[in-house]
C-alpha cells in the first residue's frame, strides 16, 4: 500500500514545537512569508507548524532548522 499523499497533520497540536519554531522565526527576524519562501512552501504551512497542526517531514524540517540558524533538535525536541 502506498503512503498517503499531501500534507501531514499531526496526531495531536503539538502547541509546544510550534512555539518554539515561532519564537525562532522572529529570533531570526523573519516573518512567516519570509521563512515559507526560504524553504520553499507556503505562508499557510509555516502557520500550521506554528500552531502545531502540521508535521513537516524530517527534510523541511532540517530546511527550517537551517533557515533559522538553529538545530531541528532544538526546535522540535520539546
Amino acid at each position: 500500500m502506498a503512503p498517503p499523499s499531501g500534507p501531514v497533520r499531526a496526531a495531536e497540536a503539538d502547541g509546544a514545537a510550534g512555539a518554539c519554531i515561532r519564537a525562532a522565526r522572529k529570533e531570526a527576524g523573519l516573518t512567516q512569508q519570509g521563512l515559507s519562501a526560504a524553504v520553499g512552501v507556503s505562508r499557510q504551512t509555516i502557520i500550521a507548524m506554528e500552531t502545531g497542526d502540521y508535521a513537516p517531514s524530517v527534510y523541511l524540517a532540517i530546511k527550517i532548522a537551517r533557515a533559522l540558524g538553529v538545530t531541528v533538535e532544538s526546535l522540535w525536541d520539546a
